[in-house]
């Protein structure tokens, strides 16, 4: 009789992305997951829903739940995000906190480090300092050194999640310290928003990139159809809701321009994350009152009673 070599145990899990708006939670989870599943922008509070990303290591399955940033909120929508933000982190089996090399410790830090030390160590955190091609190595020592005397952090990484510095450290340390279990996604699964989701995130990301105004916030877009078509393409209807019908003019541009373009950027978006042919239409429509409407947040994966 053979001996036969026994089967590594599977291990799956949650893992919180947390930090403030900004701090590069988005850009850390496109690099961990390999795709692009949670858009990235240099506006902040860009991330409204908990977009999770499966990324596989070894035997292990990590499910990145990237939380929207943390910060004061003023509207029921900030509520909301900052809401589930912090539900994000109660529910993960381990949260890493991102903090930005060149920021440092900042008011916004230093409320979250309270917020952590409040909900008394239940799930354990880990430390990522990121963007550390921007800060020389001393200053870098210094941060960890003052971050870790004011929060018991489980280990602290440097890394850099746009360049790609320390983040399979960070995947590996992850990976071991998830729980044994079955694996909680199919193999070839990345995200377990639905694509229509997926789709309006794309329109809208390409929004706040072309509008530099603090219109971005007083908008959202759903996917209003989605239809499989016989040649293997796809039609996508999608309507972006302003609040105001001075929004509508920004947002459609002289001559319908600034439309055109945001729905090109995310046609060709779409045809590279899906393989194949899209036809996208766009419609603005000025729906005042979208910022207090249940329906709108649910189709955001935020919960609406949170922002009361």
């Amino acid at each position: 009789m053979t001996d036969t070599a026994p089967t590594p145990e599977t291990r799956a899990g949650f893992v919180a992305l947390i930090g403030e708006p900004n701090a590069g939670k988005s850009t850390l989870l496109n690099r961990m997951v390999g795709a692009k599943v949670s858009i990235v922008t240099h506006k902040v509070q860009t991330t409204r829903a908990r977009i999770r990303g499966v990324a596989i290591e070894g035997q292990s399955q990590i499910v990145f739940v990237d939380t929207p940033g943390l910060f004061t909120p003023r509207r029921r929508l900030d509520r909301a995000m900052v809401a589930a933000a912090w539900g994000g982190a109660a529910d993960a089996d381990l949260v890493v906190l991102l903090v930005e090399a060149h920021r440092g410790v900042t008011e916004g830090v230093e409320a979250i480090l309270k917020g952590l030390t409040e909900r008394g160590g239940r799930v354990p955190v880990a430390l990522a300092i990121n963007k550390i091609d921007r800060v020389e190595a001393p200053k870098l020592l210094a941060l960890a050194e003052d971050l870790n005397g004011r929060f018991a952090f489980e280990k602290t990484f440097m890394i850099s999640a746009e360049k790609g510095y320390g983040v399979d450290d960070l995947r590996a340390w992850l990976a071991e310290r998830m729980p044994a279990g079955q694996w909680l996604y199919p193999e070839d699964q990345i995200a377990d928003l639905p694509m229509r989701m997926i789709a309006a995130e794309m329109t809208r990301e390409k929004l706040t990139l072309r509008l530099h105004q603090e219109l971005p916030y007083q908008l959202t877009v759903e996917t209003e159809n989605w239809e499989e078509r016989d040649d293997g393409s796809a039609r996508i209807d999608q309507i972006v809701y302003v609040a105001r019908d001075g929004h509508k003019g920004i947002v459609l541009g002289k001559k319908g321009e600034t439309i055109k373009a945001v729905s090109k950027a995310s046609r060709e978006e779409l045809e590279e994350f899906l393989g194949r042919r899209v036809h996208l239409f766009l419609q603005v429509k000025v729906r005042p009152n979208w910022l207090e409407e249940a329906e709108r947040y649910s189709e955001m994966g935020l919960d609406f009673r949170d922002g009361a």
